[in-house]
Formats: structure tokens, sequence, C-alpha cells
């Protein structure tokens, strides 16, 4: 099964993929499409408050905030990553449960980073949000770098994330009952 949709101008098949007996939801992956990588990021620019920087959570947002950055001019942006690095001088720490991910994972900001965040615009961006368990583990470390979040976006926003009047986004992505059919 697949739910076939236009994405900032480009239309693509995702496959439909089981969370729980009752709920399935379309399988957004961004990584090896650079075709639809680009457009999204454009498309994402077009809509994007002014920021001084870009943040995701790694992974699947490293593509599209690096694509924003370049097609932008912007010389640095950052990563919440999901495990410490040596070449790390501290690290900043939250928790996230994330839909996509089974189990509880920790995001991490080296503390270098979050010293050229402080006080600066922050945009946090990310290539579906759903739940937003994600997007607040990432606003978490924001606030603790002392810098000032100034938008969120998303390529695709998933379920009651379209609700929601603090995030912007390219489309809609609904979820799923088991036989394919919109919930």
């Amino acid at each position: 099964m697949e739910y076939k949709m236009n994405i900032a101008g480009l239309d693509r098949a995702l496959p439909l993929c089981k969370v729980t007996d009752d709920l399935y939801i379309g399988a957004f992956v961004i990584f090896g499409d650079a075709e639809l990588t680009v457009a999204c990021a454009r498309e994402l620019l077009k809509k994007a408050p002014e920021y001084d920087y870009l943040i995701t959570a790694e992974a699947k947002g490293i593509p599209l905030i690096h694509e924003m950055a370049r097609q932008h001019g912007d010389k640095k942006y950052f990563l919440a990553r999901k495990k410490p690095k040596l070449y790390m001088t501290g690290v900043l720490e939250v928790t996230v449960n994330s839909i996509t991910t089974a189990g509880e994972q920790k995001l991490y900001l080296d503390t270098a980073d979050a010293e050229m965040m402080k006080g600066k615009k922050i945009l946090i961006v990310d290539d579906v949000i759903s739940t937003g368990e994600s997007l607040s583990a990432v606003e978490e470390l924001v606030m603790q770098t002392g810098g000032e979040i100034c938008g969120k976006m998303t390529i695709l926003a998933e379920g009651e994330a379209q609700d929601r009047d603090d995030i912007i986004y390219l489309e809609k992505l609904p979820l799923f009952n088991p036989d394919g059919s919109i919930k």
C-alpha cells in the first residue's frame, strides 16, 4: 500500500508502514532524493521567518537543512545529535520519545554550538512533524542555549500536527487505517 501526494511540486508515493494494529503512517524518507530535497528547501525558504541559524535533529532533517543553508547562503547550521561525539567540548542533553523510533532516545548539542546560538534567532526544521516529541526536544535544547526560537518548519505535518498554529509546513500527511484508508 502507498499514498500518492504532491510535495513541493513533485509527485511521490509514500509506502504505508504499520505503527500499531490500527495505525499506519506514510513513510516519508528524504534521504537519497536530491530532487525532492532541493525543491522542499526552496519552498520552505519562501515561507521562512528571518533567522540567524537553522537546527534539526539527527538524522532525516540533515539533508534538508544543509540544502536550505546552501540556498540561503548560510555558513553554519546546527544538529541535535543522537550520541555525544568526541569532538564536542561539552554537551547539553534532552530526552525524546518519537513515533518513528522505538523507545526513548536522547539528543545532544555541543556546548560550543550552544554558545554561538545564545541570543540568536533559531529556526527549527524537520522533515515530518507528527506527535511533536522530537520538535519539543529540539525546542528544549534551543531554550537551554539562550537562543530565541523564531519559527518551526517541516515539509509534512502528520496527524494532529496539521492543526497546530505554531508550525509552518508544506503539505498535510494523513494517518491511515490498516486497509490504507485515511483515518
